[in-house]
């Protein structure tokens, strides 16, 4: 899921954009800019794809942000054979996890530790926020577990198990 928020600082918006692994609820990418163009949607996404390698299957949801539906975002994600998938207008049905990472976002660093002087100590800040969220937050929904703990069990017990359980077949 993808999705992307602004920053007030003291010298206009920065814009800061996520893509978020549903499964594990990791951040896989994420980018900081100082405008809306399309690249830095791009940006996150090619982050994610690097950390992400293996796409086979994915659908990438996001809501209908002129980013998300620009000629180059959906030229790079046919390139690497991922369906697209945008909401209605109006509903945040396709990209509800990623409003909530960014509610979480904004919540545990944006307003906690303003005013903003500017894009580099919000790049930073998001960098070290991105590092906790994925090493250290507990989520309630992967059994209090970090996102990056919660990949690493599924992996050690999927070479564990017969190539059927794992949903490798």
């Amino acid at each position: 899921v993808a999705d992307l928020t602004y920053v007030a600082t003291w010298t206009g918006f920065v814009y800061v954009a996520f893509v978020i692994d549903v499964f594990s609820r990791r951040i896989v990418g994420w980018r900081v800019a100082a405008s809306l163009r399309t690249d830095l949607a791009l940006d996150a996404l090619e982050q994610a794809l690097h950390a992400r390698p293996h796409a086979d299957g994915l659908v990438h949801h996001s809501d209908r942000g002129v980013q998300y539906l620009s000629i180059r975002y959906t030229e790079r994600l046919a390139a690497d054979g991922i369906a697209n998938s945008v909401g209605s207008a109006g509903d945040s049905y396709d990209n509800a996890l990623a409003e909530s990472v960014i509610g979480l976002y904004k919540t545990e660093v944006i307003r906690g530790c303003g005013p903003w002087r500017g894009i580099e100590p919000v790049e930073f800040a998001t960098l070290e926020w991105v590092d906790w969220f994925n090493t250290r937050r507990l989520l309630e929904p992967l059994g209090y577990v970090p996102p990056a703990e919660y990949e690493a069990a599924f992996h050690r017990n999927a070479q564990h198990a017969p190539v059927e359980e794992a949903g490798l077949t």
